[in-house]
């Protein structure tokens, strides 16, 4: 088994399409739309990697029946392959604007890693 991407619901897809390509260097598919539901999405990737994420968006999310699909992301952990690059990273994000939730630290599990927030408040852990 493995994960074959992670779903984030998005205000501005096209916001937080930019914010990832730009910041993780994520490459972009083409955008889905599906007109009878109001439904449009992205699926980004690492490259040839098999991890993606999907951003998704509905105009009115309340229109949806099961509003309980809309919550449950926690955070999406990036490795960026060295502890240097985990502080360059989050230096550039904070210089950009963007909120810092965790400076950068080694966790109690081991990890080194800063936590920030994309546009829309979503978590991401930076690290090794």
């Amino acid at each position: 088994m493995k994960i074959d991407h992670i779903g984030i619901w998005a205000h501005d897809i096209e916001l937080l399409r930019d914010f990832y390509t730009k910041y993780l260097n994520m490459e972009c598919g083409h955008k889905y739309t599906n007109p009878a539901k109001n439904f449009s999405s992205y699926f980004l990737s690492f490259g040839q990697g098999d991890t993606r994420i999907e951003l998704m968006h509905i105009p009115e999310p309340e229109s949806i029946s099961d509003t309980a699909q809309l919550k449950g992301l926690a955070h999406i952990a990036v490795a960026v392959g060295s502890r240097e690059k985990v502080n360059a990273l989050t230096e550039q994000l904070r210089n950009d604007g963007y909120a810092i939730l965790g400076e950068p630290r080694v966790t109690g599990d081991g990890y080194y890693e800063s936590v920030a927030a994309d546009p829309e408040g979503n978590r991401i852990e930076i690290t090794v």
